[in-house]
């Protein structure tokens, strides 16, 4: 999730003149070049940075211009071929500007990461519906506008579109109804784009991340649209961001259409396609039970 702070969405960072995608060190990613969307923190750095070490050439985004900046200068330091854009992916034309800042670094495109999101912690009774569309805005148009302004490069280059999803999008969560909803829709996103795009040669997969190790001052909104502090999770049911990031990379160089991470998130599509009111049976359980896992 990217930071809740929206400064000027025109500002653009270190735009630097147009060269040829070449690697900082080889790897799988070699000559390619990458943009991972909410990549001033959290797991789209961690992304980010992966991308860098496998070789690949990267356009960091995020809504913070101090902490993207901070972040592409850590990467810079360690000898990764970055650069920077400070977007909101909700507003088309900021994502049109993203895809024209790789261009004009590095003069192609062949990944597309999108993993800027907002989260939420709130029973859907209880919450102001502004704060239901800018999250389900978040989570859907900030997946639809950079790939449609990045799709005719994409198509050229035959590249990578991975959308990042939730565990919680496969049967819902209480506490989270624009959040997985939001997340739910990119895995039918994702499926109709392969039809309509199968002769291109264009990858479109999905990853359903499940809990994951958060930086220290991440937030999600609660029903008035208040930064709060994310639902309490124990750490032995975590992984880290960079262990998430290994997956993503895995995910994307073997093209798949969908990568499920961890033990739960594969029991919970297990029990959802073939046991529902099982499913049903333990969400409501443990609503009643453990009502603080949800809050």
């Amino acid at each position: 999730m990217s930071d809740l702070h929206v400064p000027d969405s025109s500002t653009l960072l270190q735009q630097p003149t147009r060269a040829k995608a070449t690697a900082a060190q080889p790897g799988h990613f070699a000559g390619k070049v990458a943009i991972v969307t909410g990549s001033e923190s959290g797991i789209g750095r961690e992304t980010a940075r992966a991308l860098c070490e496998q070789g690949a050439s990267v356009v960091l985004n995020g809504r913070n211009p101090v902490r993207l900046e901070q972040t592409c200068s850590s990467l810079r330091e360690a000898g990764f071929l970055v650069t920077s854009c400070v977007a909101d992916v909700t507003d088309y034309a900021d994502c049109q500007r993203l895809i024209s800042t790789a261009l004009h670094a590095f003069g192609q495109l062949d990944i597309l990461v999108t993993n800027a999101s907002i989260s939420m912690r709130a029973y859907f009774a209880d919450m102001e519906p502004e704060v239901f569309r800018q999250v389900l805005d978040s989570n859907v148009y900030g997946s639809v506008y950079p790939l449609k302004a990045a799709l005719p490069h994409l198509i050229q280059s035959r590249g990578s579109v991975t959308f990042i999803s939730s565990i919680s999008a496969l049967n819902g969560m209480p506490s989270g109804s624009a959040y997985c909803a939001g997340k739910a829709a990119l895995s039918n996103l994702a499926h109709t784009l392969r039809l309509e795009l199968l002769d291109t040669g264009i990858h479109l997969g999905v990853v359903h991340i499940g809990f994951t190790q958060n930086d220290a001052d991440k937030r999600v909104l609660d029903a008035t649209g208040q930064p709060v502090q994310i639902a309490h999770r124990p750490p032995r049911w975590q992984k880290t961001q960079v262990q998430v990031a290994h997956i993503i990379l895995r995910h994307i160089r073997r093209r798949r259409q969908r990568t499920v991470i961890s033990a739960l998130g594969h029991l919970i599509l297990l029990v959802h396609t073939y046991l529902p009111r099982l499913g049903d049976w333990v969400v409501r359980t443990t609503l009643r039970r453990m009502r603080h896992f949800y809050e």
